[in-house]
């Protein structure tokens, strides 16, 4: 029968065993970093709970062709051809594709996925923060706000924000081997570093801004900067300014190569938004104080919302004033402090938004919490790094600091765990999006597609018209209503709009489209003369205008000239060949007595179509 220890024993031997744990620095970041993924995993869970959102979701996974494909040889060509969605990403389409081969529409495999790069991220900051500074629980303390904090909600809990925390992956990674080559500088070392660069901006061009984060890096934590017989006790090589910047240049390189692929796709994509939409002074104004919402938003981390609705020239001039003066006080306090943690830690959050804060406006949005998901960091360890110091000029033990640190991450994932379940779904996420901003004008419009889904045309273009109301939208989304509403019946409605757009842009494609549109909305309404004009207008405008072509072919169907219909609907098919196209064709082709040829484009149809019931549905409406 064993011998049962005394009690003290029992306690020295759970001392011993805890000793042991953290018996080297390894052994405790290794438990550490465990603990930070756990954390972190359990947090996000119920992510696995959440399905695809209406906003970009389709346009990435479930509507993509492309990406259904799976991962093979075609799908690699497109990836890195591609300007699909106003963007070059190739590893993004890629981890899509990935994903799709692996789970089809089971939402929560995507999600889940884009969890687990995100527990990666936060301790791969926590390696690059402790090997940088020395400083163990500090840097645990910045990776567990990144990890928990609720503004990086959006970034994981959206699929379609994939290439957020992939390409944050890879700017980290770069950043780690940045630090292992300047311990003992070497060009193998250095070659890691622009080839993990170079993935990172192949996943999302946020981290064009890694060059520049170097040479802060290089001023602190590295203190790289100085002479390289310099006596200092820190392991990292050293050099003048002007060296760490050539040192740098392949890095700026590979940043200006992507910039002008970037600057090229969204205005391929027409994401782009020009002066006559955003003045330059709505949008100074709004970088001035969506800097100031930003800080507001790492402190105070309420009512965040999924949009944040662009107010163009509406914004208050005091506004802008109380910003910058804000911006530029405190811009002045963390320099004459001459604390290298807090200069380097401002200028981190302040230089790595410069690609986002809207001086080039891409899209609506005033600003965008995906966005903070990098500059955060500076502000976390800004705080983390100045109490710690408070403390330590207080002669306060570590120890103290433990009851708010556990506090503020408790906080911090109380309401991460409610912003996660306002992800569920699309008509959640909306409806939470309009509690925050009953007047979000972005919400408004995803609240009318979800409708448009349900068939609930009448209600969703009354969210359109609110939409409309509460904000001038670019001439491609009113011309993107117009075709809802002509869809679903409201043909003197898309002619207003498409009278508008003609009005306003002298942008070929956009007339072309427009005419096109408004030449349907005539046809709908039996002016079929005025039609004809629209369709061939449209095509003087754009001789390769696609919907033109469709819309002359069924103006030759309701005069029952059929195989000049045919001839039309060919044309429209070596333009874009799409399943609308090839079933027009079909049918022309069939009432014109050419059976076999109307059984082959009918077939084409159906292998090009994802939904022939969509296809067979919209033909009805145009051929009634």
């Amino acid at each position: 029968m064993p011998v049962e220890s005394p009690p003290s024993q029992d306690i020295s031997a759970g001392a011993q065993k805890q000793h042991d744990l953290f018996s080297s620095p390894q052994k405790r970041t290794v438990i550490l970093s465990l603990l930070l993924v756990l954390a972190t995993l359990a947090l996000y869970n119920s992510v696995i709970h959440n399905g695809f959102i209406n906003l970009d979701d389709n346009l990435y996974v479930t509507s993509n062709p492309r990406v259904q494909v799976g991962v093979n040889w075609p799908t690699v060509k497109w990836a890195f051809t591609s300007f699909d969605q106003a963007n070059w990403h190739p590893l993004t389409w890629l981890s899509h594709a990935l994903d799709w081969q692996l789970f089809k529409k089971n939402a929560g495999g995507h999600h889940y996925v884009s969890l687990l790069f995100h527990a990666f991220n936060a301790v791969l900051l926590f390696w690059l923060l402790q090997s940088a500074t020395g400083f163990t629980w500090r840097s645990l303390m910045v990776a567990a706000l990144f990890a928990l904090h609720p503004v990086n909600v959006e970034s994981v809990a959206w699929v379609a924000e994939r290439k957020n925390v992939l390409s944050m992956m890879f700017f980290l990674l770069a950043m780690l081997a940045y630090g292992w080559y300047a311990r003992q500088p070497s060009f193998r070392r250095y070659s890691l570093v622009p080839l993990l660069f170079a993935l990172g901006l192949m996943s999302k061009p946020q981290v064009i801004t890694l060059p520049c984060v170097l040479l802060l890096w290089d001023y602190w934590p590295l203190e790289r900067l100085g002479s390289a017989d310099s006596d200092s006790p820190r392991p990292f090589a050293k050099g003048s300014f002007r060296w760490l910047v050539i040192e740098k240049l392949p890095l700026f390189l590979l940043a200006g190569i992507d910039a002008l692929i970037t600057m090229r796709a969204q205005r391929a994509g027409m994401a782009v938004r020009t002066f006559t939409e955003y003045s330059m002074f709505a949008r100074l104004g709004n970088s001035i104080v969506s800097y100031s919402r930003y800080v507001a938003h790492a402190f105070w981390p309420f009512h965040l919302s999924p949009s944040y609705g662009h107010p163009g020239d509406n914004i208050p001039v005091w506004h802008i004033v109380a910003s910058a003066l804000f911006l530029l006080a405190v811009t002045a306090l963390f320099l004459l402090r001459k604390k290298p943690y807090l200069v380097v830690g401002w200028l981190w959050f302040v230089g790595t938004l410069v690609p986002m804060i809207g001086i080039v406006q891409v899209g609506d949005q005033a600003m965008a919490d995906r966005y903070a998901y990098i500059p955060f960091i500076g502000l976390f360890w800004m705080a983390t790094w100045s109490i710690s110091e408070m403390a330590a000029e207080w002669h306060l033990s570590p120890r103290w600091l433990a009851v708010p640190a556990c506090l503020s991450l408790l906080t911090a994932s109380v309401i991460t765990h409610r912003l996660v379940n306002y992800w569920h779904d699309s008509e959640l996420l909306w409806d939470y999006a309009l509690t925050v901003d009953p007047n979000d004008f972005m919400a408004h419009t995803n609240r009318g597609r979800i409708l448009i889904a349900e068939n609930r045309h009448d209600e969703a273009i009354a969210e359109f018209s609110r939409a409309e109301q509460l904000h001038r939208y670019p001439l491609s989304e009113v011309l993107r209503f117009a075709d809802y509403e002509l869809r679903h019946g409201h043909a003197e409605d898309a002619a207003v709009r498409c009278h508008k757009v003609l009005q306003l842009t002298q942008d070929p494609h956009l007339r072309a489209v427009a005419w096109t549109d408004l030449g349907v909305a005539n046809m709908r309404l039996n002016h079929l003369s005025e039609a004809k004009d629209n369709f061939a207008t449209a095509l003087q405008t754009d001789p390769h205008s696609s919907g033109a072509f469709l819309g002359m072919g069924l103006l030759a169907m309701r005069m029952g000239d059929f195989n000049a219909a045919a001839e039309q609907f060919s044309s429209a098919i070596r333009t874009d060949p799409s399943d609308l196209s090839y079933f027009l064709l079909a049918t022309a082709l069939d009432k014109s007595g050419r059976q076999a040829e109307a059984k082959a484009a009918y077939t084409q149809a159906q292998q090009t179509s994802p939904d022939m019931n969509e296809v067979i549905q919209l033909t009805h409406q145009l051929l009634p």
